[in-house]
Order: C-alpha cells, then structure tokens, then sequence
C-alpha cells in the first residue's frame, strides 16, 4: 500500500486528521519538499505527532530512484507532499505507476494554492483559465510561454494564477517581484498588451499562515514592494465580476479607483 498524503500549504499542523492516522498505521515515511515546502512548519514536529523518522526525499531519489513505490512493494508506505498531494504531474505517474504494479494506493487530499490563492483575493475559481509558472531564467533560457499563458487565458475572458519557481536544493524561491519583472521585460519584447505597467496584478504570500499577504494593484506599484518571505504567488484577473472587484478591494487593498467602471 502506498498513501500519497497532503500536508496543506504553510504548517504541518495542515494535515487532515485522516492523514495523521494513516501515517500512524504506516511502516515508512518519505516526504518530497522540491515541489513545495511548508514555511511555517517543521517535519520534525510531525515526527514526534506519529512517533516515526520522516526521511525526506530529493527530487532524484523520487524520480529517479523511485524509492517510495520500490519500498511499497513489500511495506506500507506513506508519502508526504506539501499542498494537495496529486497537483504536480510526477505524483500523477507515480499513482499510475502503482496501480500498474497492482500496489495498493491511497489519496487523501489537503489544501491547494490552485483553491487557496484565487479564495483569499476573493476571485472566483471556475473563472480560471490554465495555470502557468514563471521560471527562473537562465543565460541561454527565457521562455516566453507564462506570458502567452496569460495572453490566451486573456483572450477567454479567464483569469490566471502564476506560481513562481522553487530550487528547493539551492534555497532559492522567486519572489512576486522578480515575476513581475519577468513579465514586464517579456512584454517589452512581445508588445501584446498583457502585462504592462498598468495591468493589475494581485500578489499572494504564504497562503495558509496566519497572516497571509494579499495585495492587488497595478503592476507599477507593486513591482518594487516588500512581500515577505515566501512563498509567493501572482494572479493576473481578466475582466471582474462587481463582487470580485470589490473583494480586491475590501481584501487585497486595491485601490477603489482602479475598478470605478464595474458595476
């Protein structure tokens, strides 16, 4: 049996009580934190809850070592991931590959940034167009597929929730402002309207904590301020329904003026 656990969004204490029991019942215990990582919390606490050693995984032994369904052949297993367990496309083809194997498996779910993001701005879910992430650029790498992400969301009318690249083993998690730079340099080069200076943007960190930041603006004025530490994340809404403008407002600190024509 292999369950595949989610730990929520910031704290370990976000996991269900239906996951903790089945990390009770269990015989091994690995996380994965490359896709994900709860700032608030620490495993060594969870630890101490299902008196049992939680060995984390690299994104190598997971993928390539493929540890959790190796030992699931024989033991019961339990793998730890933050947010919802089955969001990120490598846990997917793990479930699937279990199954293929006649491994038993069990989901048990947990927040989502995909739910929890659009929620606390107060933007409607089911107005959400395809997801995409802003990846750290390189010298030779600058993807201008998150933009023409957006773009297309745009042209449906659909909203967009862009998450930022983790290097978990470089400790590097990209802020909303290096995002919105992103955006900004790729739209100096496409000149197609969608993310300029004045296009607003709503940034989320640490979605989850008890003090979450949720701000919304124009990209101009958020680009340049301090959002804490991570993790971070954008949404760049299409056209606004009058309660989600006024959810902006009432809940991302908007400026009343930037939605005077929705009614």
């Amino acid at each position: 049996m292999i369950y595949f656990i989610g730990l929520g969004l910031y704290h370990e204490t976000d996991i269900s009580l239906k996951g903790l029991i089945a990390l009770k019942q269990v015989d091994h215990i690995y996380a994965e934190f490359y896709t994900a990582k709860l700032f608030g919390g620490n495993i060594k606490n969870l630890e101490e809850l299902v008196g049992q050693e939680i060995q984390v995984l690299t994104r190598e032994e997971v993928e390539e070592g493929n540890i959790p369904i190796q030992k699931a052949e024989v033991d019961d297993v339990a793998f730890l991931i933050a947010g919802d367990p089955l969001i990120a496309t490598t846990h997917s083809e793990m479930l699937i590959q279990a199954r293929k194997m006649g491994i038993k498996t069990n989901v048990i779910h947990a927040s989502s940034i995909l739910s929890a993001a659009p929620g606390i701005a107060g933007l409607q879910a089911y107005k959400f167009g395809k997801v995409t992430t802003v990846p750290f650029t390189e010298k030779n790498y600058f993807p201008h597929s998150p933009y023409m992400a957006i773009k297309a969301n745009m042209e449906s009318n659909l909203h967009t929730l862009v998450l930022l690249d983790i290097r978990a083993h470089e400790d590097r998690y990209m802020t909303a402002n290096q995002a919105l730079e992103y955006l900004l340099q790729v739209e100096s080069i496409k000149n197609e309207n969608v993310t300029t200076e004045d296009s607003v943007a709503v940034v989320v960190a640490r979605a989850g904590s008890d003090e979450p930041v949720v701000k919304a603006d124009k990209i101009k004025n958020l680009i340049n301020q301090d959002f804490g530490g991570p993790l971070h994340c954008l949404m760049i809404p299409a056209d606004l329904h009058f309660m989600e403008a006024e959810a902006l407002v009432e809940l991302a600190d908007a400026p009343k003026e930037l939605f005077e024509d929705i009614d």
